[in-house]
């Protein structure tokens, strides 16, 4: 029994543990469980390459997809060019006038002579060399007995009553025609009214001889030349001077000191902006003033509406097809090389005037009623009279014949007595007061005859001119549509060539702005123009420079207010931040912090290898 004793207790085990030893068996135990299970390669591989895919997709697909969406498109501008035209280097605007001189009685060495005096005594007295007078003798003038070649090769006596005298050349500003007077003794010049002839009578002691460098004959033409150019040549100094660029400015100020190099090559040197200036003498300032309160801006197309207003019913109609088409139509079609206009009328019966403006009253010493001169800008009632302020593409000038009533006629301006006055940018005004005859007249038709009319629209088409700008002097309309057209043509080719400037500073100034490509062909076409207005300028080609600076200028202002364009300003980058930081955070997160860990990984398993060897 003892044997089996001792059996037991071995096959028990041998001896026991103590207490102490068998804690950290058990907490080793239960640490060692809450591990994860090892991944295997092939868990890990296929993690790594889903981490890789998504990173693949937006790297590969959605950032290209991204830039292309979101990306600004900007069209390529030549911004060099576009600044030089805006600092006045890119074009030196010249004007060169041609003046044809005929002088049928006399030779051909002393008209040569005649022509070559006046053209030195008039470069003495022209202190602005962009705009120049270019004398020569007509061509058609023969050498040998003072006779003109008609067109068909006949030879025809020359007189003031000749049409055939005159050049009829596009390119020719002014003729004038030297005939020699007996009974006077001093010579005289007349410009037609309705024609560019200034005609010259002279003395016959005034011929001046071939051996003599000066002559009072050509003192005098050279002076009338002078005169009749001097509110032109004002107005084009005035407009190169006032439309520059900051660079032109400092060029023009001697208190700036030394400018610099992009500066000092501006179009006209500080000697030829001082003679601008001497040659805006005061009441030319002065002209030039009115003219630029009373003249709106140059429009390819304008739009007249003509309207009658009337107190009462009668006169309720009025000839106004016919007496347009008299009156007034010569005159528009006179303008189509440089504008064009459309035509509409109204009438509108009781009209009453605006309740600003003070009631007439009766002037017993010129037994007429009167409107007070502070109530003439308020007369139109803009609230009951229908006058559209814009109707089409063009700006609308409106021109009202106003019929007062019966009982309050006649009516008049106080002091001036006028019936008629301008009201600037916008139309003129004109007070019909009918005489006793015609009033029976239209209570008994209850219409306007075209003879009634005639007056008003006389009166219009002088207002008219006014507000297209044309000068006020001298007193023929050929000649000032002549100046029209040059004095147009050098506002629209400095107003594209400061447009030109603006885009190209605002190209630079907003990175992100858009720049469509159409933008981009309206800034070729605008600078093509340009080229062709300057060198249609030096060649005295003016309706076909007018031509082209009106293309320049529409095209600079298309480019220029491209709607694209201005809708990408109104979003910074600040606020494309707060649009894409809420949509890209929750999904750039997991992304990142995966990448970063599998990233760790990586490192980690490098290292081991590493150091294992």
């Amino acid at each position: 029994m003892g044997f089996a004793a001792e059996g037991n207790e071995e096959a028990s085990g041998g001896p026991k543990p103590s207490a102490q030893g068998a804690v950290p068996s058990i907490v080793a135990a239960a640490t060692s469980s809450k591990k994860p299970p090892p991944e295997r390669p092939e868990n890990i591989r296929v993690r790594s390459l889903v981490i890789l895919s998504f990173w693949a997709v937006v790297l590969l697909l959605g950032l290209p997809v991204w830039w292309w969406t979101t990306s600004i498109y900007r069209a390529r501008l030549p911004l060099q060019e576009m600044l030089e035209w805006a600092d006045g280097k890119a074009c030196k605007p010249t004007f060169p006038l041609q003046i044809n001189i005929e002088a049928p009685h006399l030779q051909h060495v002393e008209a040569q002579h005649v022509v070559q005096a006046t053209q030195h005594a008039l470069d003495d007295l022209n202190e602005f060399s962009a705009h120049h007078l270019r004398l020569r003798l007509g061509k058609h003038l023969s050498p040998k007995n003072g006779t003109v070649v008609f067109r068909d090769g006949v030879y025809v006596p020359c007189g003031p009553s000749n049409a055939s005298c005159y050049s009829d050349d596009d390119d020719v500003a002014l003729t004038v025609y030297l005939t020699p007077q007996e009974g006077i003794s001093m010579a005289n010049a007349e410009l037609e009214s309705y024609s560019t002839i200034l005609k010259v009578s002279y003395p016959a002691s005034q011929v001046p001889s071939t051996s003599s460098s000066s002559s009072v004959l050509a003192n005098f033409v050279a002076s009338n030349l002078q005169d009749l150019f001097s509110e032109e040549q004002a107005i084009i100094a005035s407009i190169l001077t006032s439309n520059q660029s900051p660079g032109y400015s400092q060029m023009s100020n001697p208190s700036l000191g030394q400018t610099t190099s992009s500066q000092s090559t501006s179009t006209y040197s500080r000697e030829q902006r001082q003679g601008m200036k001497r040659a805006l003498a005061p009441e030319l300032a002065a002209k030039m003033a009115r003219r630029k309160t009373r003249a709106l801006k140059y429009a390819p197309t304008y739009h007249i509406t003509i309207s009658l207003f009337t107190s009462t019913a009668c006169p309720s109609a009025w000839e106004i097809e016919s007496a347009v088409d008299e009156y007034l139509t010569p005159l528009l079609e006179s303008f189509s090389g440089i504008s064009n206009f459309t035509v509409d009328t109204q009438v509108q019966l009781y009209a009453s005037f605006s309740p600003s403006v003070h009631q007439p009253e009766y002037d017993s010493d010129i037994a007429a009623w009167t409107l007070r001169k502070e109530d003439l800008s308020g007369f139109i009632n803009a609230a009951e009279w229908p006058l559209s302020p814009s109707i089409g593409a063009g700006p609308t000038l409106n021109f009202i014949l106003f019929v007062p009533d019966d009982s309050m006629a006649p009516l008049a301006v106080k002091d001036s007595h006028a019936t008629s006055w301008l009201i600037p940018q916008w139309g003129g005004v004109t007070i019909l007061n009918p005489s006793g005859s015609d009033v029976e007249k239209s209570q008994s038709s209850q219409g306007l005859t075209k003879e009634a009319i005639r007056p008003a629209l006389l009166t219009f088409s002088h207002q008219l001119l006014s507000l297209l700008g044309t000068p006020q002097t001298p007193a023929s309309l050929p000649f000032q549509l002549q100046t029209l057209t040059r004095v147009q043509t050098a506002s629209l080719l400095l107003s594209a060539s400061s447009t030109m400037g603006s885009l190209a500073r605002l190209t630079v100034a907003l990175p992100s702005i858009a720049i469509p490509e159409s933008v981009a062909v309206a800034v070729d076409r605008t600078l093509s123009n340009l080229h062709t207005t300057c060198s249609d300028l030096r060649n005295g080609e003016f309706p076909s420079a007018l031509h082209h600076a009106r293309i320049a200028e529409f095209e600079a202002e298309k480019g220029f207010f491209e709607k694209s364009m201005v809708g990408q300003v109104y979003f910074p980058d600040e606020h494309k931040v707060a649009v894409y930081l809420p949509l890209l955070g929750p999904v750039g997160v997991p992304l990142v912090m995966s990448a970063l860990k599998e990233i760790r990984r990586l490192l980690s398993h490098w290292k081991a290898r590493h150091s294992g060897h």
